[in-house]
Protein backbone atom coordinates (compact mmCIF):
# COMPACT_ATOMS: atom_id res chain seq x y z
CA UNK A 1 0.00 0.00 0.00
CA UNK A 2 1.13 3.21 -0.28
CA UNK A 3 1.55 5.91 1.98
CA UNK A 4 0.27 9.64 1.51
CA UNK A 5 4.09 10.76 0.97
CA UNK A 6 4.19 8.40 -1.77
CA UNK A 7 0.67 9.42 -3.38
CA UNK A 8 1.29 13.67 -2.91
CA UNK A 9 4.83 12.84 -4.28
CA UNK A 10 3.48 11.45 -7.63
CA UNK A 11 0.12 13.72 -8.14
CA UNK A 12 3.35 16.42 -7.74
CA UNK A 13 5.64 14.45 -10.31
CA UNK A 14 2.50 14.04 -12.78
CA UNK A 15 1.37 17.74 -11.91
CA UNK A 16 5.05 19.00 -12.88
CA UNK A 17 4.97 17.18 -16.14
CA UNK A 18 1.75 18.58 -17.02
CA UNK A 19 2.98 22.44 -16.57
CA UNK A 20 5.89 21.30 -18.45
CA UNK A 21 4.24 20.01 -21.39
CA UNK A 22 2.23 23.08 -21.93
CA UNK A 23 4.80 25.23 -22.12
CA UNK A 24 2.99 27.67 -20.24
CA UNK A 25 3.92 29.24 -17.15
CA UNK A 26 2.56 28.54 -13.50
CA UNK A 27 0.59 31.65 -13.86
CA UNK A 28 -0.91 30.88 -17.38
CA UNK A 29 -1.68 26.88 -16.45
CA UNK A 30 -3.45 27.91 -13.15
CA UNK A 31 -5.52 30.42 -15.04
CA UNK A 32 -6.36 27.42 -17.88
CA UNK A 33 -7.12 24.94 -15.00
CA UNK A 34 -9.42 27.58 -13.09
CA UNK A 35 -7.28 27.05 -10.05
CA UNK A 36 -5.54 29.89 -7.92
CA UNK A 37 -2.04 30.72 -8.87
CA UNK A 38 -0.60 30.19 -5.04
CA UNK A 39 -2.97 26.54 -4.78
CA UNK A 40 -0.76 25.55 -7.93
CA UNK A 41 2.42 26.40 -6.57
CA UNK A 42 1.95 24.67 -3.42
CA UNK A 43 0.69 21.48 -4.91
CA UNK A 44 4.06 21.69 -6.82
CA UNK A 45 6.13 22.62 -3.91
CA UNK A 46 8.60 19.49 -2.07
CA UNK A 47 7.16 20.58 1.24
CA UNK A 48 3.91 20.20 0.30
CA UNK A 49 2.29 17.19 2.16
CA UNK A 50 -0.95 16.83 0.74
CA UNK A 51 -3.06 16.08 -1.97
CA UNK A 52 -5.41 18.64 -3.28
CA UNK A 53 -9.34 18.97 -2.92
CA UNK A 54 -11.28 16.94 -4.97
CA UNK A 55 -12.83 20.52 -7.01
CA UNK A 56 -9.58 21.37 -7.61
CA UNK A 57 -7.76 17.47 -8.83
CA UNK A 58 -10.97 17.61 -11.13
CA UNK A 59 -10.39 20.98 -12.97
CA UNK A 60 -6.82 20.18 -13.38
CA UNK A 61 -7.73 16.49 -14.57
CA UNK A 62 -10.37 18.40 -17.17
CA UNK A 63 -8.55 21.10 -18.31
CA UNK A 64 -5.49 18.60 -19.16
CA UNK A 65 -7.61 16.08 -20.71
CA UNK A 66 -6.45 13.16 -18.67
CA UNK A 67 -8.02 11.12 -16.03
CA UNK A 68 -7.66 11.94 -12.57
CA UNK A 69 -6.75 7.94 -11.87
CA UNK A 70 -3.28 8.75 -14.41
CA UNK A 71 -2.68 12.48 -12.09
CA UNK A 72 -2.99 10.41 -8.95
CA UNK A 73 -0.44 8.19 -10.19
CA UNK A 74 -2.84 5.00 -10.66
CA UNK A 75 -2.49 4.90 -14.17
CA UNK A 76 0.76 4.26 -16.24
CA UNK A 77 1.27 5.82 -19.35
CA UNK A 78 1.74 9.52 -20.31
CA UNK A 79 -0.79 11.93 -20.68
CA UNK A 80 -1.31 11.81 -24.30
CA UNK A 81 -2.25 8.00 -23.28
CA UNK A 82 -4.48 8.28 -20.47
CA UNK A 83 -8.24 8.73 -20.68
CA UNK A 84 -9.97 11.71 -21.95
CA UNK A 85 -13.34 12.44 -20.05
CA UNK A 86 -15.83 14.74 -21.55
CA UNK A 87 -18.70 14.46 -19.26
CA UNK A 88 -18.86 15.79 -16.15
CA UNK A 89 -16.85 14.67 -13.48
CA UNK A 90 -18.92 12.58 -10.46
CA UNK A 91 -16.31 12.65 -7.59
CA UNK A 92 -16.85 12.80 -3.58
CA UNK A 93 -14.76 13.31 -1.19
CA UNK A 94 -15.98 11.55 2.35
CA UNK A 95 -13.87 11.09 5.62
CA UNK A 96 -14.80 7.66 7.52
CA UNK A 97 -17.82 8.25 9.63
CA UNK A 98 -17.57 6.13 12.71
CA UNK A 99 -20.21 3.54 11.11
CA UNK A 100 -19.60 3.20 8.14
CA UNK A 101 -23.00 2.78 6.73
CA UNK A 102 -21.42 3.75 2.67
CA UNK A 103 -19.03 1.25 2.66
CA UNK A 104 -21.72 -1.99 3.79
CA UNK A 105 -24.73 0.07 1.50
CA UNK A 106 -21.85 -0.24 -1.55
CA UNK A 107 -21.82 -3.73 -0.81
CA UNK A 108 -25.37 -4.75 -0.55
CA UNK A 109 -25.55 -2.72 -4.31
CA UNK A 110 -23.29 -4.71 -5.45
CA UNK A 111 -24.42 -7.63 -5.23
CA UNK A 112 -24.71 -9.94 -8.39
CA UNK A 113 -21.74 -8.02 -9.73
CA UNK A 114 -17.94 -8.21 -9.23
CA UNK A 115 -16.09 -6.48 -6.55
CA UNK A 116 -12.61 -5.98 -6.78
CA UNK A 117 -10.57 -4.77 -3.89
CA UNK A 118 -6.91 -4.15 -2.79
CA UNK A 119 -7.03 -3.57 0.86
CA UNK A 120 -4.93 -0.83 2.87
CA UNK A 121 -3.69 -4.35 5.06
CA UNK A 122 -5.43 -7.30 4.83
CA UNK A 123 -8.53 -8.21 3.08
CA UNK A 124 -11.75 -7.52 5.44
CA UNK A 125 -13.47 -10.18 5.30
CA UNK A 126 -10.77 -12.47 6.47
CA UNK A 127 -9.56 -10.21 9.67
CA UNK A 128 -10.09 -11.10 12.85
CA UNK A 129 -11.37 -9.03 15.98
CA UNK A 130 -8.23 -8.72 17.78
CA UNK A 131 -6.88 -7.58 14.25
CA UNK A 132 -9.43 -4.88 13.42
CA UNK A 133 -8.68 -4.04 17.48
CA UNK A 134 -5.21 -3.54 16.52
CA UNK A 135 -6.04 -1.27 13.82
CA UNK A 136 -8.69 0.34 15.18
CA UNK A 137 -6.78 1.78 18.58
CA UNK A 138 -4.97 4.13 16.58
CA UNK A 139 -7.97 6.13 15.45
CA UNK A 140 -9.99 7.87 18.35
CA UNK A 141 -13.11 8.41 16.04
CA UNK A 142 -13.34 5.23 15.77
CA UNK A 143 -15.11 2.46 17.99
CA UNK A 144 -13.40 -1.44 17.41
CA UNK A 145 -17.00 -2.71 17.45
CA UNK A 146 -17.85 -0.43 14.60
CA UNK A 147 -15.20 -1.34 12.29
CA UNK A 148 -15.78 -5.11 13.45
CA UNK A 149 -19.74 -4.64 11.83
CA UNK A 150 -18.37 -2.73 8.72
CA UNK A 151 -15.75 -5.88 8.33
CA UNK A 152 -18.95 -8.16 8.18
CA UNK A 153 -20.42 -6.71 5.03
CA UNK A 154 -18.25 -8.25 2.72
CA UNK A 155 -17.98 -11.79 4.61
CA UNK A 156 -22.07 -12.11 4.09
CA UNK A 157 -21.42 -10.96 0.72
CA UNK A 158 -18.84 -13.47 0.10
CA UNK A 159 -21.26 -16.36 1.33
CA UNK A 160 -24.09 -15.28 -0.75
CA UNK A 161 -24.86 -17.00 -4.10
CA UNK A 162 -23.46 -15.90 -6.32
CA UNK A 163 -21.38 -13.72 -5.27
CA UNK A 164 -17.90 -12.87 -7.04
CA UNK A 165 -15.23 -11.01 -5.48
CA UNK A 166 -11.62 -10.55 -5.79
CA UNK A 167 -8.76 -9.14 -3.84
CA UNK A 168 -5.17 -8.24 -4.75
CA UNK A 169 -2.56 -7.60 -1.74
CA UNK A 170 1.48 -7.57 -2.81
CA UNK A 171 3.18 -10.88 -1.47
CA UNK A 172 5.71 -8.62 1.03
CA UNK A 173 2.46 -7.18 2.66
CA UNK A 174 1.39 -10.81 3.34
CA UNK A 175 5.14 -11.47 4.68
CA UNK A 176 5.13 -8.58 6.86
CA UNK A 177 1.87 -9.32 8.66
CA UNK A 178 2.95 -12.84 9.43
CA UNK A 179 6.52 -11.88 10.58
CA UNK A 180 5.04 -8.84 12.85
CA UNK A 181 6.98 -6.00 10.52
CA UNK A 182 6.51 -2.34 10.86
CA UNK A 183 2.38 -1.85 12.31
CA UNK A 184 2.44 -5.42 13.20
CA UNK A 185 4.84 -5.27 14.81
CA UNK A 186 3.20 -5.13 18.26
CA UNK A 187 0.54 -7.22 17.60
CA UNK A 188 0.61 -10.36 20.19
CA UNK A 189 2.32 -13.53 17.93
CA UNK A 190 -0.78 -15.81 19.41
CA UNK A 191 -2.73 -13.08 17.08
CA UNK A 192 -1.14 -13.47 14.10
CA UNK A 193 -0.86 -17.25 14.13
CA UNK A 194 -5.11 -17.06 14.79
CA UNK A 195 -5.47 -14.72 11.67
CA UNK A 196 -3.15 -16.83 9.33
CA UNK A 197 -5.40 -19.68 11.18
CA UNK A 198 -8.53 -17.64 9.69
CA UNK A 199 -7.13 -16.75 6.19
CA UNK A 200 -6.69 -20.32 5.78
CA UNK A 201 -9.73 -21.47 6.70
CA UNK A 202 -11.38 -18.82 4.62
CA UNK A 203 -9.43 -19.19 1.98
CA UNK A 204 -10.79 -22.75 1.07
CA UNK A 205 -14.09 -21.96 2.22
CA UNK A 206 -15.09 -19.14 -0.08
CA UNK A 207 -12.82 -20.48 -2.62
CA UNK A 208 -13.85 -19.63 -6.17
CA UNK A 209 -16.21 -16.97 -5.09
CA UNK A 210 -13.45 -15.22 -3.04
CA UNK A 211 -10.19 -15.07 -5.28
CA UNK A 212 -7.42 -13.48 -3.59
CA UNK A 213 -4.09 -13.23 -5.92
CA UNK A 214 -0.63 -11.86 -4.82
CA UNK A 215 1.49 -10.04 -6.87
CA UNK A 216 5.50 -8.65 -6.18
CA UNK A 217 5.43 -5.11 -4.87
CA UNK A 218 8.91 -4.75 -6.33
CA UNK A 219 7.46 -4.99 -9.51
CA UNK A 220 4.13 -3.26 -8.94
CA UNK A 221 2.37 -0.35 -7.35
CA UNK A 222 -0.99 0.62 -6.16
CA UNK A 223 -2.87 2.46 -3.37
CA UNK A 224 -5.53 0.72 -1.55
CA UNK A 225 -9.05 0.87 -4.32
CA UNK A 226 -12.42 -1.13 -4.32
CA UNK A 227 -14.24 -1.35 -7.09
CA UNK A 228 -18.19 -2.42 -7.30
CA UNK A 229 -18.97 -3.72 -10.60
CA UNK A 230 -18.81 -0.51 -13.01
CA UNK A 231 -20.28 1.77 -10.79
CA UNK A 232 -18.31 3.14 -8.16
CA UNK A 233 -14.25 3.12 -7.55
CA UNK A 234 -13.74 3.98 -4.15
CA UNK A 235 -9.55 4.90 -3.29
CA UNK A 236 -8.34 5.18 0.37
CA UNK A 237 -6.54 7.87 1.28
CA UNK A 238 -5.67 7.50 5.51
CA UNK A 239 -8.87 9.22 6.67
CA UNK A 240 -10.83 9.96 3.18
CA UNK A 241 -12.56 8.02 0.88
CA UNK A 242 -12.11 9.79 -2.61
CA UNK A 243 -15.27 8.19 -4.47
CA UNK A 244 -15.52 8.28 -8.71
CA UNK A 245 -19.01 7.21 -10.15
CA UNK A 246 -17.63 8.48 -13.30
CA UNK A 247 -17.85 4.80 -15.73
CA UNK A 248 -14.62 5.97 -17.58
CA UNK A 249 -12.74 6.19 -14.42
CA UNK A 250 -13.98 3.20 -13.04
CA UNK A 251 -13.37 1.57 -15.91
CA UNK A 252 -9.64 2.72 -15.69
CA UNK A 253 -9.69 0.75 -12.51
CA UNK A 254 -11.29 -1.97 -13.03
CA UNK A 255 -8.21 -2.46 -15.90
CA UNK A 256 -5.43 -1.15 -13.11
CA UNK A 257 -6.64 -4.02 -10.79
CA UNK A 258 -6.50 -6.75 -13.71
CA UNK A 259 -3.41 -5.83 -14.37
CA UNK A 260 -2.47 -6.70 -10.89
CA UNK A 261 -3.70 -10.02 -11.11
CA UNK A 262 -2.10 -10.61 -14.54
CA UNK A 263 1.16 -10.08 -12.80
CA UNK A 264 0.54 -12.01 -9.48
CA UNK A 265 2.97 -14.33 -8.79
CA UNK A 266 0.87 -16.04 -6.18
CA UNK A 267 -2.90 -17.32 -8.02
CA UNK A 268 -5.56 -17.84 -5.35
CA UNK A 269 -5.60 -22.01 -4.99
CA UNK A 270 -1.69 -21.38 -3.94
CA UNK A 271 -2.60 -19.11 -1.15
CA UNK A 272 -3.67 -21.27 1.66
CA UNK A 273 -0.49 -23.15 0.92
CA UNK A 274 1.51 -19.77 1.21
CA UNK A 275 -0.25 -18.83 4.44
CA UNK A 276 0.78 -22.24 5.81
CA UNK A 277 4.29 -21.70 5.52
CA UNK A 278 4.18 -18.55 6.88
CA UNK A 279 2.74 -19.78 9.99
CA UNK A 280 5.03 -23.05 9.91
CA UNK A 281 8.13 -19.93 9.61
CA UNK A 282 6.75 -18.52 12.78
CA UNK A 283 5.47 -21.49 15.19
Amino acid sequence: MASQTELVNRFRERLGELVADTGQSRSDFAAYAGVDRSTLSQLLSSRNRRLPRVETLAAIAEASAVSVDWLLGLAHGGPARADIVHEEFALNLDELSPLDEAWIEWHEQSAGSKVRTLPASLPDLLKTEAVIRHEVQRYTTIRPEQRIETATAPLELARAPGSDLECCNSIQAIEGFAHGWDVWGSLEHRHRVAQLDQMIELCEELYPTFRWFLYDGRQRYSAAVTVFGLDRAVLYLGQMYLVLNNRNHVTTFVKHFDDLIRASVVQPPGVPNLLRKLRSEIT
